[in-house]
């Protein structure tokens, strides 16, 4: 198992890593080493990486070229030209950088976070005329339904999507809906709790957020997830979780609920492959989604960790399979993950579940402690990937020059509803779960 520490946290290494690997046979494509934009063309597609064997929609975006000459550059002539384009523009523009990006982006954002923190940075920069967010679609979904209506929501590369939220569809979820409300009915019980309500992952679609809206639900943050459990639960007797089911199992297994009343809902069968007596015991209602960096780890690749490093300290993502969770010390959003390894004494080891470009930059930045990521595969998010400073350095000069490019809009119809779902989200703070606090399976 491989050691990063002391290194530099820019994509390069873990390109030219996933490389050799390749060449050894790993399951991360070669082709990561090629630009994002030679997948730019032709028909949707997630492109190499930890998504690269998922089913995309066709009806997914599709960047389409830039001009050759952001193909061509040099990483220090982007570099420098993003810079100037950056000081030309000011406060005109924000840029937001999600922890997953390649370093060579994120040096140049406003403000680096996970998906919660960017949807409060989105929320409380109304001086901006563009907001570039360097994430995912859903990301810049998010920003468009919390900034201002005349501020631009840019997205550098349009076939950065997300995996995840593209399993939960929401014809999908209408009809799981209209199946469940035939199961549970729809009126409250005496305490006022309706039957169901949905809660849907920051990791989802603009559509299905405002179908939360609409339905008194809410929308959840690897951060917040258990303090919405709680709100929900406070309004109803049951939970549709949706997209990552992982999420939702670990989230309602560290508040107590039963591992047989966290069913899994698949869309493509009557009654999401369940009977109707399960339905009626179930409180958290898990849709069948994933991660597909974050379903990678293993209990296996923890126990080789722990053994070849006995001091070593395991922190893994709540969007890992649930005995990862609980084989790991602790477990919590990246955020959590960034400031358990700040406040760590120096000298402390950590072997991390959660995507390697964040992993390869807190190695780099605390060469202090010996810090690796727990899978020796290292294969990144591919659409995370998609965002390259070719293409920062496109949309800011095409700001310069007085042009929006790459925009991302909410129709009226769904952004109502939906930004309602996200504001009640905003007012339910982060609370810290029983993994986060005292260790998952410690």
């Amino acid at each position: 198992m491989t050691t990063p520490t002391g290194t530099t946290a820019s994509v390069a290494r873990t390109l030219t890593l996933i490389d050799k690997d390749a060449a050894r046979g790993s399951s991360c494509s070669p082709d990561l080493t090629r630009g994002p934009w030679a997948f730019d063309a032709g028909l949707p597609a997630y492109g190499p990486g930890a998504s690269q064997d998922d089913a995309v929609p066709a009806d997914a975006p599709v960047q389409g070229r830039i001009p050759e000459e952001y193909q061509r550059a040099s990483d220090e002539e982007l570099h420098a030209r993003i810079s100037a384009a950056r000081q030309t523009l000011g406060e005109r523009v924000v840029v937001l950088g999600h922890f997953y990006q390649r370093d060579e982006v994120v040096q140049h954002a406003d403000v680096v976070g996970d998906s919660f923190q960017l949807a409060r940075a989105s929320h409380g920069r109304p001086e901006a005329e563009a907001i570039v967010f360097c994430g995912v679609h859903f990301m810049a979904e998010t920003a468009d339904l919390l900034s201002t209506p005349d501020q631009a929501v840019i997205l550098p590369n349009l076939a950065a999507g997300c995996s995840m939220a593209d399993m939960a569809d929401l014809d999908s979820v209408e009809d799981a809906w209209e199946q469940l409300e035939a199961v549970y009915g729809t009126e409250p019980d005496d305490d006022g709790r309706v039957p169901l309500l949905p809660v849907t992952y920051m990791n989802s679609s603009a559509a299905l957020k405002g179908f939360v809206g609409e339905h008194g639900g809410i929308v959840c943050t690897s951060s917040n997830a258990s303090a919405v459990l709680e709100w929900a639960f406070e309004r109803a007797q049951r939970v549709l979780f949706f997209p990552d089911q992982h999420l939702g199992r670990n989230t309602g297994r560290a508040r107590g609920i039963p591992l047989e009343q966290m069913p899994t809902w698949n869309p493509r069968l009557p009654l999401g492959g369940n009977s109707e007596d399960a339905l009626r015991d179930a409180k958290v209602l898990l849709w069948h989604g994933f991660c597909s960096v974050h379903r990678r780890f293993t209990v296996a690749q923890i126990e080789q960790a722990r053994a070849e490093h006995p001091d070593v300290q395991v922190i893994v993502h709540p969007e890992c399979p649930l005995p990862v969770v609980e084989a790991a010390d602790s477990s919590g959003s990246t955020d959590f993950i960034v400031k358990a390894i700040q406040a760590a004494p120096a000298g402390s080891t950590f072997a991390i579940g959660t995507e390697i470009n964040l992993v390869q930059r807190l190695a780099a930045q605390h060469p202090e402690h010996t810090i690796f990521c727990l899978d020796p595969v290292i294969c990144p998010c591919s659409t995370m990937y998609r965002i390259h400073p070719g293409y920062l350095a496109w949309v800011l000069e095409e700001l310069v020059a007085g042009r929006v490019v790459n925009r991302i809009t909410v129709p009226a119809s769904v952004a109502d509803p939906a930004r309602t779902a996200l504001e009640r989200m905003l007012a339910v703070a982060p609370k810290q779960s029983a993994a986060q606090s005292a260790g998952a399976g410690s």
